[in-house]
């Protein structure tokens, strides 16, 4: 996927993971023990599988392979990293300090604006890291569910390599890699700060 791509990836699994690791801690619902054991099924099985289910997904719907069939998988995937990420954070957190907002005259809003929001947000920007990082990288849900026209940069240099390794290769990987550096970094920075 291109860099916008893995943005808007990130982006609707961050909060659809969010949303989804809400409910699982904190609400009670019919079938909950259901959506909590999908919730970690694209982490168990193999990407093959996952990709061989999404091309089938969108076979059987009719939807035409695109850049868009890309997106919508990668946030299938991505949605469960995110809420098992942010499900951590939530199982430690002191309920304490959302009941003391809530005594304090704090409607549900302003609560969770201003109290469980920064308390999960480095869970929240790890997640999204993590989730931009699955999204980039990933080749083989990718190369399954690209239709044509739309090549990402994993498939792109697949390509590249079948027919040696270039010096185009080599700068392609060592963007990669300084990219994923400055990524670590500014996950570093965020968590001190």
């Amino acid at each position: 996927m291109c860099i916008r791509d893995s943005f808007w990836s990130t982006l609707i699994s961050t909060v659809l993971g969010t949303l989804g690791a809400m409910a699982l801690e904190r609400f009670r619902f019919r079938g909950k023990l259901t959506y909590d054991a999908t919730m970690y099924l694209p982490i168990i099985i193999p990407d093959i599988v996952m990709a061989l289910s999404a091309l089938l997904f969108f076979v059987l719907v009719a939807v035409p392979l695109s850049r868009y069939t890309i997106l919508v998988a990668h946030v299938a995937f991505n949605v469960s990293f995110v809420a098992v990420v942010v499900r951590g954070r939530l199982a430690e957190m002191d309920r304490s300090l959302e009941e003391a907002a809530a005594d304090l005259g704090a409607n549900t809003w302003t609560t969770f604006r201003r109290v469980t929001l920064p308390l999960l947000m480095p869970a929240i920007v790890s997640a999204a890291l993590l989730a931009f990082t699955l999204s980039l990288d990933d080749f083989v849900i990718t190369f399954f569910v690209s239709g044509p026209g739309s090549t990402t940069l994993p498939v792109r240099v697949y390509s590249m390599i079948k027919f040696g390794v270039t010096p185009e290769v080599n700068a392609i990987s060592t963007l990669m890699l300084l990219g994923s550096t400055v990524l670590v970094v500014v996950s570093l920075w965020l968590q001190r700060k």
